[in-house]
């Protein structure tokens, strides 16, 4: 077998190993990538088509318990995608540097079987003075020669490079994309994490002015049933001093019982219930009388003086009472004097 011949040989299966380890190389690298795409048994997955050219696969992940969990599975799925790329990518390296090193390795043994060869011609040349002229190559034809065989070795060695290049470019590509597309499904899944929080925010903020709207009407309702009730009984207080009033004026205008027992003149009407409700508890008969210093509280009408002046000394002398100050007036209503 001629030097060239072999060294074509060599070469060829050089380029042949190398294309099939890239290749296995670059099917398994889709492979993983394929699977850390692709969905758990547990887990739903869609297939949404587009235009009339293709299809693809679309993760559907299940809603998470909240919002953390969910961010937590987005970013263990990134770091797995991140890791496959990278683990493609210094595959890609391993293969190059064995390539180049198997290349590196190819150049050399021709370097050193080539240098064999030009020993064992030299050394048969000048052993052989009997070989005949016309076997005998000339000078010019062989370095000639020579030249056309380095020249394409190193062609042969360009090719292989320029193939190396377009294989590593081609690596690169793949891996960009791949790149690109975690990356774009990193920021759906964040957008989609940040539409979830904010709808999330807006619902509690409408619970949140739907509780304060019930508890401004519940206050706005308790408020006005505390003012109509604060109302009524102001009204019904004034109906009981009137007719208080009424009746008092009624004994002593249409009566001739005129005498009476003032036994305190009280400073409001909390006062002047609590004196009126001890002498009633006594059995006396007391009547209230508003005056511009107070509430007089009397005890009577008596028939004459001496009865009510009787009563007096009664109220006076009665410890449970203690009303030591007790005097009999003439009372006449303010509007009669």
């Amino acid at each position: 077998m001629s030097m060239n011949n072999k060294q074509r040989w060599m070469g060829g299966v050089v380029l042949l190993g190398g294309g099939v380890l890239l290749a296995a190389l670059l099917l398994k690298g889709k492979e993983e990538i394929h699977q850390n795409q692709m969905p758990s048994p547990n887990q739903p997955v869609e297939t949404v088509r587009q235009g009339n050219a293709a299809s693809e696969t679309v993760q559907l992940q299940p809603l998470t318990v909240d919002v953390e969990t969910e961010k937590r599975l987005l970013e263990e799925q990134r770091r797995s995608r991140e890791k496959a790329v990278a683990e493609q990518e210094a595959r890609s390296a391993e293969f190059l540097r064995t390539q180049q090193q198997a290349e590196a390795e190819a150049a050399r043994r021709a370097a050193e079987e080539y240098a064999a060869m030009n020993a064992n011609r030299t050394g048969a040349q000048q052993s052989s003075d009997n070989i005949p002229p016309e076997l005998i190559e000339d000078e010019k034809a062989k370095a000639q020669r020579l030249a056309e065989d380095k020249k394409a070795e190193q062609k042969k060695l360009e090719q292989q490079k320029a193939k190396t290049e377009q294989t590593t470019a081609e690596q690169k590509r793949v891996a960009d994309e791949a790149k690109k597309k975690a990356q774009a499904e990193q920021l759906a899944a964040d957008k989609k994490l940040a539409d979830k929080k904010a709808a999330e925010k807006k619902a509690v903020e409408d619970k949140r002015k739907a509780e304060d709207a019930k508890k401004k009407s519940d206050i706005d309702k308790l408020a006005a049933e505390k003012k109509a009730a604060d109302e009524k009984k102001r009204k019904a207080e004034e109906a009981k001093k009137k007719a208080e009033a009424d009746k008092a004026r009624e004994l002593l205008e249409n009566g001739d019982k005129q005498w009476m027992v003032q036994v305190a003149l009280a400073a409001n009407e909390a006062n002047a219930d609590a004196v009126a409700a001890k002498l009633r508890a006594k059995g006396y008969k007391v009547t209230k009388s508003p005056t511009s210093k107070g509430i007089r509280i009397m005890v009577g009408p008596s028939k004459d003086r001496e009865s009510a002046d009787a009563a007096r000394k009664k109220i006076n002398t009665d410890p449970s009472l203690n009303m030591k100050s007790a005097w009999v007036i003439d009372w006449v209503p303010l509007e009669n004097r």
